[in-house]
């Protein structure tokens, strides 16, 4: 796989990242472009191979399941927050097809009030992170090609793990938005949505390509 950044990780601390999901590729790419933390679902610490490997990355295991994991998994992203780790969040609490941005989740971005009241000082930040797959083997990877990349729904992971094997790793791009300033009083789900409308206007981007010059027509002057 070939991976290009568009902007970078900010520099301000405490910083949460806010990222889309489509694919397991996803954790690869963002764990080798940047130091990060992750959280994930509890299923995948038990998934072979990747449960091992986000165990190492001190993945936060949140257990959907029950709802009172929710907040503990929510003090433990502010308490690494306060600690100036960055920590992404995949904030649309599922994988989508890689042909849409799901609406993001504001519970979890509840964090960054809790990396305030972790000592984390009076403000933190939220960054709009996006990561696309527009090309594979140099060519573009058409709309209805997506899905094969993308890893949701009912997908069984050795499956989809062997057929990209055989097609070869697409290309990544990893975009980076404008931080987000938080403070005790900012209305999550104001952040949610803003980060979310950045995601989906960058994915987009990534995903068309660079944009081609319209031909110039020069019009003949006759005497």
């Amino acid at each position: 796989m070939k991976l290009e950044q568009v902007g970078a990780l900010a520099t301000q601390r405490p910083l949460l990242l806010a990222s889309n999901h489509s694919s397991w590729l996803d954790i690869t790419v963002l764990a080798a472009a940047m130091p990060v933390s992750f959280v994930a679902k509890s299923e995948v610490g038990a998934w072979p191979g990747i449960g091992f490997l986000a165990r190492l990355s001190r993945t936060i295991f949140v257990d959907r399941k029950r709802r009172s994991a929710t907040g503990g998994a929510t003090r433990e992203i502010g308490e690494r927050l306060a600690s100036g780790e960055a920590v992404v969040l995949f904030a649309e609490g599922t994988s989508s097809d890689h042909n849409r941005i799901l609406p993001f989740r504001s519970a979890l971005i509840g964090a960054a009030r809790e990396a305030i009241a972790g000592g984390g000082g009076e403000q933190v930040y939220v960054q709009p992170v996006s990561v696309a797959y527009p090309r594979r083997h140099g060519l573009p990877v058409l709309r209805r090609e997506r899905p094969q990349i993308a890893w949701y729904g009912g997908m069984t992971l050795p499956k989809h793990l062997w057929e990209l094997m055989k097609q070869g790793g697409p290309d990544a791009v990893i975009s980076f938005g404008e931080p987000i300033r938080v403070t005790a009083e900012t209305d999550r789900k104001l952040v949610a949505q803003r980060a979310e409308n950045e995601v989906r206007v960058m994915t987009r981007r990534a995903l068309r390509g660079p944009s081609v010059p319209a031909p110039i027509l020069l019009e003949a002057q006759t005497g």
